[in-house]
């Protein structure tokens, strides 16, 4: 059975965070939704969990699902926590130590004792092997394929359960990277391979190592879990597709997912980013910053002209959660986002200057905020949005999980008093003013964060719409935008549970890069097209694989840069087969990419191109926009909540609405809060709500 078989049928969307565990069931008349504490040691109990919740309110069956889409943290999790497999890595002779050196970079010039994250193979587990490739693809060395046989049993010996092969230049000749793979199958039955001919067939020797490392690390866990999760779901009943989102963006099968988990890092993020996407499309916002905040991290994207950030790199597992490059580089496709520990979860504490300090530590679902009653003795975010009163404690998660007020304001009496040079903490002990203090700093570091991230784009905040979703962003929205002098608040329909809805919003799709270096004042167009057909092809196969009848759009890119440059920019590239007269079309789309980013160009420099991009996915059908209501009515509240607004620094009555009761059209004025099963909406003092064609909730700053 495939995705186009569901018609009709009931989708379901779950997404495994570190908090929570959402899950989706969409039907063509109704979307039903759940939030799941996640469970650590398994974490499909959660997600089988929650499926079966919706399948019980939705009144359906197993057989009544046609597509289960799902993404998870359990790649990233796994690289942050070093939980990852006994991995090895069999390398070219001289290149051992790569992973160790890195781009001898610093991403701190001035500490002398500056951490790097240590290399997820240790040195022992890294041997040399006497082979070369020449940059042109020659052979200047064959394979020692006796080196390679001792390899495999030294690696048997040490109980190896996972296997990275990167030789120099194999991007361009694979043969023995492939060669090599044969013999370990040979000798290691059982044990993972990862070739980075196929995980990151790109140049520069560091990235593409790393990649391939880190996904030979996660792979038989992330393996594993995937065919325990099939399993369970093919017992109970779901004969139907699985498929994995990946942080690109788009979906691939389980087989895929298995084959190159590193793809998956960003799979629930990305979910979000086309929830907002969506939602760009919907209300024809040109210019969007999203928000994204679950229960352990918040995320920042920004969107124009309803495409998302993309990039080729990320970072994981930062040593310095904020500095770039104090992380591990994985060359994959992802969409560009930052990301800080500031979610639901974030614990408050007093740092060693004395100050109050949120995250990035997050308390997680086990024991969670002081004020779920499991143990947890921590102030959290959570806890501050309870003691400010945004959250009522007998109607969080729809009233399915009370909240423990007195074990709340315990946590926040129980910040230390004290510093370490014994001097008293000039902060108020009472609870509600140490809760602002905490959601104020929150406030702060994402609105810091989006600011930030826009000067590293190149983009600004102006006339920009923030869109908020996840389980906290409501909470935290209209602060951060008056934060940033933003004037418009976009709260979708189950933002709770955004990034699970974006799931069923994702194309299938893959993304294939490989290097190939053309300089355009002698381009060889038969040598790019049998390059980008070959690449083509793969692509096509692994969507078509997902789904054979549904229409596929192909895009292809290339990385191009003046010669002498360190960095390529993106620019298009026709997806026909190219001629030599192409080099003038490709020169016309550098020198246009050039300029938008840097405001001109660099005359007489010849320009050249790395690496080439090729991406496949179905074709999404239209997004139906609704018009504005014709007619605006102010509706009436349920009742009252006292509530201290930051922005005011003073308690405020805050009227109460039920969102599942707003209607189009329907208008009100704040300080406001909207209930609903997943999050509430904080509607701040300075703006007016009202809900739109879509059952949006619209946030609009008033006029000064």
């Amino acid at each position: 059975m495939n995705a186009s078989t569901s018609a009709g049928l009931a989708r379901i969307g779950a997404d495994i965070g570190g908090t929570f565990t959402d899950v989706v069931l969409e039907t063509p008349s109704r979307r039903h939704s759940t939030k799941v504490l996640t469970t650590y040691d398994a974490p499909e109990r959660a997600l089988l969990e929650g499926i079966a919740i919706l399948l019980k309110e939705a009144g359906l069956g197993a057989a009544d699902v046609g597509l289960v889409v799902h993404g998870t943290t359990l790649a990233t999790n796994a690289l942050i926590e070093r939980r990852g497999a006994r991995t090895a890595l069999l390398t070219t002779e001289g290149f051992r130590d790569v992973l160790e050196m890195g781009t001898e970079s610093r991403f701190d010039q001035y500490d002398i004792a500056m951490d790097k994250p240590p290399p997820l193979v240790p040195r022992r587990l890294r041997v040399p092997v006497r082979e070369r490739i020449a940059a042109d693809g020659t052979e200047l060395l064959p394979l020692d394929e006796a080196a390679v046989r001792e390899a495999a049993a030294f690696f048997e010996a040490e109980g190896v359960q996972s296997v990275a092969v990167a030789f120099l230049h194999s991007y361009v000749n694979p043969a023995h990277e492939q060669r090599a793979a044969a013999l370990l199958r040979e000798a290691l039955p059982g044990v993972t391979l990862s070739l980075s001919c196929e995980v990151s067939p790109e140049m520069r020797e560091y990235e593409r190592f790393s990649t391939t490392a880190a996904n030979a690390y996660v792979q038989p866990l992330v393996a594993s879990y995937l065919g325990r999760l099939d399993e369970k779901l093919r017992a109970l009943g779901f004969d139907c597709p699985l498929f994995l989102m990946l942080s690109s963006g788009g979906l691939t099968t389980v087989d895929t997912a298995a084959r190159f988990p590193v793809r998956l890092v960003e799979s629930g993020p990305a979910g979000g980013a086309l929830f907002a996407a969506a939602v760009a499309a919907e209300r024809g916002i040109g210019k969007m910053l999203a928000l994204d905040v679950g229960g352990t991290t918040a995320k920042i994207c920004y969107i124009d002209n309803g495409l998302p950030q993309s990039s080729q790199v990320f970072e994981v597992a930062r040593v310095h959660r904020f500095r770039k490059g104090s992380g591990l580089p994985l060359r994959i496709p992802v969409v560009e986002m930052v990301e800080i520990g500031a979610g639901g979860g974030s614990i408050a504490r007093i740092d060693g200057a004395g100050r109050l300090a949120v995250g990035p530590k997050s308390a997680g679902s086990e024991p969670g905020p002081a004020c779920y009653g499991r143990s947890g003795a921590e102030p959290t975010v959570t806890d501050a949005d309870l003691a400010l009163g945004r959250i009522a404690a007998d109607a969080f998660a729809g009233g399915k999980m009370k909240l423990d007020g007195a074990a709340c304001a315990a946590a926040l009496h129980a910040l230390p008093s004290r510093v370490s040079n014994d001097a008293p903490l000039r902060a108020s002990q009472e609870a509600p003013l140490r809760a602002l203090g905490i959601s104020e700093i929150v406030d702060e570091a994402m609105a810091s964060a989006a600011r930030v991230h826009a000067v590293e784009l190149g983009l600004t905040l102006d006339s920009r719409t923030l869109v908020a979703f996840g389980g906290c962003a409501p909470l935290h929205a209209a602060r951060v935008a008056e934060k940033l002098g933003i004037a418009e608040v976009v709260i979708p329909r189950s933002a709770g549970v955004g990034s699970a809805v974006g799931f069923l919003r994702a194309p299938i799709a893959y993304e294939i890069a490989r290097s190939l270096h053309q300089q355009l004042d002698a381009f060889d167009a038969p040598a790019v097209n049998r390059l980008l057909d070959a690449m083509t092809a793969e692509a096509h196969a692994i969507v078509r694989h997902g789904n054979a009848e549904l229409p596929r759009v192909e895009r292809r890119t290339a990385f191009a840069r003046y010669r002498g440059q360190g960095y390529e920019i993106a620019i298009d590239v026709p997806a026909r087969s190219l001629t030599t007269d192409d080099n003038a079309v490709l020169i016309a789309s550098f020198e246009q990419a050039y300029r938008a980013h840097y405001g001109g160009l660099a005359v007489k420099l010849p320009i050249e191109i790395l690496t080439w991009r090729v991406s496949v996915a179905t074709a999404q059908p239209p997004v139906e926009r609704i018009a504005e209501p014709a007619q605006r009515r102010p509706v009436a509240p349920h009742g009252y909540r006292e509530v201290l607004d930051p922005g005011l620094g003073e308690v405020r009555t805050h009227a109460l609405y039920r969102r599942a009761e707003l209607s189009p059209g329907d208008t009100l004025a704040g300080p406001a809060l909207i209930v609903e099963d997943e999050t509430t909406t904080v509607v701040s003092p300075p703006f007016d709500a009202h809900i739109d064609g879509h059952g949006y909730i619209v946030m609009t700053r008033r006029a000064a």
